[in-house]
């Protein structure tokens, strides 16, 4: 019989594995430092005013490929970055495909959006106010990523070998929906014994990869937003320090951590390191309490990878007249953006009145389906895509491919506010999304998880 694994207890204790001796698995393993190796421009506060001042954690990119043994594959990417503009993700993705066959949609870019890495090509762009030798730092650190997030899917490939693989889920409640609870009053709260407002999405999926009685891989996920630190040196935040208390449990495994659909969740209170520590240790506990679990069921089938580009439309276009006027704003984000959509009415003749937006999903064999968005995606989506799909075990991750603004439901559209719609000015778009953006969405993952 199946059920859900989202409506497991807070430690789920059932494993579903996958057996190579039965359908042929197997899987591929790399890692590599992603930390610049000059002082450059922040990524993911609009009030930083200089570079980064020193590391308190390296930065990685980390690699694992899977194989059904029937010739589908599957290559997720994590980044200990806030995320990727979509000319990044499309240079990493062909590099790919021409070293090593993989379609786009095979190949998931998927960032833990901490908010204490570097600028990355024009993500967030309308958000700085950059001289043009910190513009050109920028280029040279974007170009010398895409080179290593190729050699890191070559390298995972080098590693394929036969695997079991296997999943459950856990839970830890660190996150906090942030626009229905203020955060100096989230400590008294707790302390109370009182239930925080909002919805939340507490679970944390696990994929284990192993090798005999060797854990190669533990890939996890988590739904909160990575903004427990805002300094100046580079730091992978909560998920950084869990994957570093995984792998410090289990020497010689690889951990990688993605994003749920946490944009409007924090880890509150924050601001401090050790804070950060505390959050990465709860998520790494949670983690550690599945991979303590027996396998109780062998499960086969293949691997099946469905891939859309859809148009996300914007509520308004603004004509030049309009844009124009925007420069002479007393905000400079507002004058930051006015000048990023005047290069673009210069280059093209017209503001787009689109987005083309990634939706992908992955199922493996009879085991988990996992649906990855881009952007910043508020978690009504994953909590309303696992409410429809009761009969299935999901994962819903965002930051995923392309991170181009703010995702909202149409509940947090209507709402308004920064994820409803003010976002969307450091984003660099003319307006917010107009009232189709969920049901959009929502249509074509559904489409995706059809049988």
């Amino acid at each position: 019989m199946k059920f859900p694994l989202w409506l497991a207890p807070a430690v789920a204790l059932l494993w579903i594995g996958f057996s190579p001796a039965e359908a042929g698995w197997k899987a591929g393993v790399a890692r590599t430092v992603i930390t610049p190796e000059q002082p450059m421009w922040m990524s993911g506060y609009g009030g930083r005013d200089h570079v980064a001042e020193g590391k308190e954690t390296d930065l990685w990119a980390k690699a694992l490929l899977l194989d059904d043994g029937e010739g589908h594959q599957i290559l997720a990417i994590t980044l200990d970055l806030v995320g990727l503009d979509r000319e990044t993700s499309v240079l990493i993705k062909s590099g790919i495909e021409k070293s090593l066959k993989l379609t786009p949609g095979q190949v998931a870019l998927l960032c833990s959006h901490t908010h204490c890495g570097p600028v990355v090509g024009t993500n967030l762009m309308a958000m700085y106010t950059l001289g043009e030798e910190d513009h050109a730092k920028v280029r040279n650190y974007t170009a010398g990523l895409i080179r290593k997030t190729v050699a890191l899917a070559e390298e995972a490939a080098k590693d394929l070998s036969p695997a079991d693989i296997s999943y459950g889920s856990g839970s830890t409640d660190f996150a906090v929906n942030r626009r229905n609870n203020k955060e100096p009053e989230v400590p008294e709260i707790r302390a109370k014994g009182e239930a925080l407002k909002g919805p939340v999405d507490h679970a944390v999926p696990v994929l284990r990869v192993t090798t005999g009685d060797k854990l190669r891989a533990v890939l996890f996920g988590y739904a909160c937003h990575a903004t427990t630190l805002g300094f100046y040196n580079w730091c992978a935040d909560y998920p950084g320090f869990a994957m570093m208390d995984v792998e410090a449990a289990h020497p010689g495994t690889v951990a990688l951590f993605w994003a749920g659909c946490g944009a409007d969740q924090n880890p509150l209170p924050r601001r401090t390191v050790a804070l950060a520590k505390e959050y990465g240790k709860k998520l790494a506990t949670a983690v550690e309490d599945v991979l303590a679990a027996t396998p109780a069921a062998v499960v086969s089938g293949p691997l099946t990878v469905h891939y859309d580009e859809i148009p996300l439309h914007f509520a308004h276009i603004p004509g030049r007249s309009e844009v124009e006027e925007q420069l002479k704003s007393s905000n400079k984000f507002e004058v930051s953006r006015a000048k990023f959509l005047l290069k673009q009415l210069d280059a093209q003749g017209k503001l787009e009145d689109s987005y083309p937006y990634p939706v992908q999903t992955w199922t493996l064999g009879n085991g988990p389906t996992w649906t990855t968005l881009g952007g910043e995606v508020v978690v009504d989506f994953a909590l309303r895509i696992k409410k429809e799909h009761p009969d299935r075990p999901l994962w819903v991750a965002g930051y995923a491919n392309d991170v181009m603004a703010y995702i909202p439901s149409l509940r947090v559209l209507k709402e308004g506010g920064y994820e409803g719609g003010g976002a969307m000015l450091y984003y660099g778009h003319p307006s917010p999304w107009n009232e189709e953006v969920e049901e959009r969405i929502i249509k074509t993952v559904n489409k995706q998880l059809a049988p």
